[in-house]
């Protein structure tokens, strides 16, 4: 078990979101064991086919109840954000979307009775589509860090890699998927109330045979024509096809790079009482530069809604 080895100091005594915290955790990750330091280089390096890595065993600290919204105040101890951000220091810059829990690096994603329909990350009775994360945005994140907290044996974690697709589709829908004939509507969160628009065309493969670039929201998606819109459903077909998933457990750190593979998540039943499965998230970035003039400190504010 990872927990055993790990040894990080103790979390400076200020805001997660501060930039001492976040420099602490930069600093921290020297004191990762060797064997989890390397497997994060060499997943930024030479990324795996699947595009996920999973660590397991990790210290959560002590856990309150589960909160009720993402926004509900815990008076938990920052044990769990400080290895979160510890490990996303391994693999760049973590990020804030000003959208998303109003830019919180760090966040608490648990099941809100207001949302169980809807897709969005704290929605349970339904399937969570097939996505890149944010694929409708400029700077959209590198890697996605989940950490579980506290898990729900009947939720899975669902995931699909661009390289599963590609062996599976037609040299000729992949022609298609390579063309810039598809749009994306913006998440909802990101336009502050109003209608969500669709963006320019743009292709949801790109990239060399063997640095791809995968871009698809099954939910958000459209193709421009008959031809594109049937590679896209090709593409949505072979995805199902080849659903990969894990249960995860407290202790639990899955990283997705958002380039090669799409996530989702299946259904499940939310007690309300507590007890429920509760994820910590954070985004990151290679560069904080591309994003210079659409952030502040560590939040982008890229503005969908004008």
């Amino acid at each position: 078990m990872i927990s055993e080895a790990l040894a990080l100091p103790t979390p400076p005594e200020c805001p997660v979101d501060h930039p001492d915290f976040i420099r602490a955790a930069g600093r921290a990750r020297r004191l990762l064991p060797a064997e989890v330091h390397d497997a994060l280089v060499d997943f930024t390096d030479t990324p795996p086919r699947s595009g996920v890595i999973l660590l397991r065993g990790l210290p959560v600290g002590h856990l309150p109840a589960t909160p009720a919204t993402p926004a509900t105040p815990t008076g938990k101890d920052s044990t769990s954000e400080f290895l979160l951000l510890t490990v996303a220091r391994c693999l760049g810059q973590p990020v804030g979307y000003l959208p998303e829990h109003n830019g919180s690096v760090v966040q608490n994603i648990v099941p809100v009775r207001a949302a169980q329909d809807r897709q969005i990350s704290t929605s349970s009775k339904v399937t969570l589509q097939y996505h890149t994360e944010t694929a409708f945005h400029p700077h959209r994140p590198r890697y996605l860090l989940l950490f579980c907290l506290r898990g729900d044996a009947s939720a899975r974690t669902t995931y699909v890699s661009v390289y599963d697709a590609l062996d599976n589709l037609r040299p000729e829908t992949v022609a298609v998927l390579r063309q810039s004939r598809f749009r994306t509507a913006v998440d909802e969160s990101f336009m502050q109330g109003r209608p969500s628009r669709l963006l320019d065309p743009m292709p949801i493969i790109s990239g060399s045979d063997d640095n791809v670039t995968f871009v698809y929201d099954a939910d958000l998606m459209i193709g421009v024509d008959s031809e594109a819109q049937d590679a896209l459903e090709e593409l949505q077909r072979v995805v199902a096809e080849h659903e990969q998933h894990v249960v995860l457990e407290a202790g639990d750190l899955l990283v997705v790079d958002n380039n090669v593979a799409v996530h989702g998540r299946s259904p499940f039943t939310p007690r309300f009482d507590g007890t429920d499965r509760w994820l910590q998230r954070t985004f990151v970035v290679t560069d904080l530069a591309p994003s210079a003039a659409d952030r502040n400190g560590r939040i982008i504010t890229t503005d969908f809604a004008n």
